[in-house]
């Protein structure tokens, strides 16, 4: 992002808006990210930022998702060269702003780290940085044998019993590498809609041009 000007999140809120944080990592699955922002925004009063680890953006392009005018905020944004004590730092005012927190895909390497409380990147840093009472849910995305390594079980109880997050997923599938087995990241619409249901959003008035069209 690079962006000249800090995020603070007070500045950044809106009141009366539903301000969704996605979180993309290093899967296949990372391609839906515009889909899902596409989508979010189809609805009234949402706001989205998207953290992209470096690997996720091997999937898709920043600039798609910036021409929506949603930021993509990557490890270069975290500290920036002219840094000052008391200045804003990225991934506490990004979990500020955030209403609720999408890990869309979760990588298994990302699984492990949110287990593990590492915070080596932007993401990792924000997810350790939120607070208990944000809703944070994760969609893993892996290889069949991935997802069924004995580590990635205990991952996943870590992440949901003892950091709390919904883990939604995987599913079954044809896999991008080929292989077919569970370990597919839920279907983009299904991740939408848990936030659709979670607040209760509805879709935008069709312009002018929809209607007559």
């Amino acid at each position: 992002m690079s962006s000249a000007a800090p995020f603070v999140s007070e500045a950044e809120r809106t009141p009366g808006y539903t301000h969704v944080l996605l979180i993309t990592t290093g899967s296949v699955a990372s391609v839906k990210a515009p889909l899902i922002v596409e989508e979010l925004l189809r609805y009234s009063h949402v706001k989205v930022e998207v953290v992209a680890t470096a690997p996720s953006l091997a999937f898709y392009d920043p600039a798609a998702l910036r021409r929506t005018g949603v930021r993509v905020w990557t490890d270069a944004d975290e500290w920036p060269a002219a840094y000052r004590i008391g200045a804003p730092i990225l991934h506490i005012e990004l979990r500020r702003w955030a209403d609720v927190v999408l890990v869309a895909p979760c990588s298994a390497n990302t699984l492990a780290k949110i287990a593990h409380g590492t915070c080596d990147n932007l993401a990792t840093s924000l997810l350790r940085a939120l607070a208990p009472s944000t809703p944070t849910f994760v969609f893993p995305a892996m290889n069949t044998l991935m997802y069924e390594h004995p580590l990635t079980a205990e991952h996943l109880r870590v992440v949901r019993d003892v950091v709390r997050y919904t883990v939604v997923g995987p599913v079954g599938k044809r896999l991008a590498c080929g292989d077919v087995g569970v370990g597919a990241m839920t279907e983009w619409r299904e991740i939408v809609q848990v936030v659709v249901e979670r607040f209760g959003l509805t879709h935008a008035s069709p312009s002018p041009s929809q209607v007559q069209l």
